[in-house]
């Protein structure tokens, strides 16, 4: 049950990456090693960027270490907040993860405020995320966060669909504005 291909990938890893807990489970009632050498791919770190909190669920209770941190890849809650997976960021605080840890200098914060999740942004603030941390290049999470002019080109684009954006210069609106939708 701990056959690694020669990229290092084991059986866990593959049920993990494939979201399917129930063979995580059984994996591991049957020997798996939940954690590796930090140069193997992690299960831990594979559910948590595909949003698959089932089988995070199942490594937790099996008394995995929720802040690993593999150099390539930061900790589980970073790659969570980098691959926006609120359910898999929940069940890792709720285990205790470190809320300042991530990759490097850049904290799951950090990666939040860059993808302008506002969701994962205040879970992270509720489990006393440090709002003036400071990545490498001494910028505060906040001075990663896409300005709000363009977060409202992008909601207003999003709502429209993409079918529909040939339609914007027909739209009863003032010129600056259509030309502000359309990126002139």
């Amino acid at each position: 049950v701990n056959a690694t291909t020669i990229d290092g990938v084991t059986p866990l890893f593959n049920a993990c990456s494939r979201g399917s807990a129930a063979c995580a489970e059984l994996l591991l009632q049957y020997g798996a090693k939940a954690q590796w050498e930090s140069c193997l791919p992690s299960p831990t770190h594979e559910a948590a960027s595909r949003g698959h909190s089932e089988c995070l669920e199942v490594l937790i209770s099996w008394g995995i270490d929720v802040d690993q941190d593999l150099p390539h890849l930061g900790t589980p809650l970073y790659v969570a907040c980098v691959s926006q997976q609120i359910h898999c960021i929940r069940k890792l605080l709720y285990a205790g993860a470190n809320v300042q840890k991530g990759k490097h200098l850049q904290t799951p914060l950090h990666a939040a405020a860059q993808h302008s999740s506002t969701e994962i942004v205040n879970l992270l603030l509720e489990f006393g995320a440090d709002i003036n941390a400071k990545n490498s290049d001494f910028e505060r999470p906040v001075d990663l966060a896409a300005p709000s002019s363009l977060l409202c080109r992008l909601c207003i684009r999003n709502y429209m669909g993409r079918a529909r954006l040939h339609l914007v210069p027909q739209l009863q609106l003032p010129t600056i504005l259509k030309n502000f939708l359309q990126y002139r």
